[in-house]
């Protein structure tokens, strides 16, 4: 039986992979209107980092990189553009989802009224005498 060999990501892997989201932006940091030139700049160069340090795929190996994840987790206000460019990223795909006033379709078509003949006006009573 042969052995499974788990890939391990190495930390130069992760840095020269550009970095994108194409849950939350299809088209791009650039194109959303969310975000500066430089700071889609800096995402896609450092996403990768970031992600992969938050989500524990690696380790922070200098103080720079532990740096970035003390930030990312929120220990410590943001010191540089990349962590800056990071934390504005999360707290636009964390914001929570704005709600419609007029609610939900389901729940507008289970407040239709099914009475079908509306000329029967049997249960009326008006009174014309003045």
């Amino acid at each position: 039986m042969e052995e499974v060999k788990m890939s391990v990501i190495t930390k130069e892997q992760v840095a020269r992979k550009p970095f994108i989201d194409k849950k939350n932006y299809p088209y791009g940091f650039a194109r959303s209107g969310d975000f500066s030139i430089n700071e889609s700049k800096l995402l896609q160069a450092h996403g990768s980092l970031f992600a992969a340090l938050v989500d524990g795929k690696i380790t922070p190996e200098n103080d720079e990189e532990q740096a970035y994840l003390e930030s990312a987790l929120g220990h410590r206000d943001p010191a540089t553009p990349q962590e800056k460019a990071w934390l504005k990223y999360q707290a636009r795909i964390n914001r929570p989802k704005t709600a419609s006033i007029y609610g939900s379709k389901r729940a507008a078509e289970q407040d239709v009224d099914d009475d079908d003949d509306m000329s029967d006006n049997s249960d009326l009573d008006i009174d014309l005498d003045d």
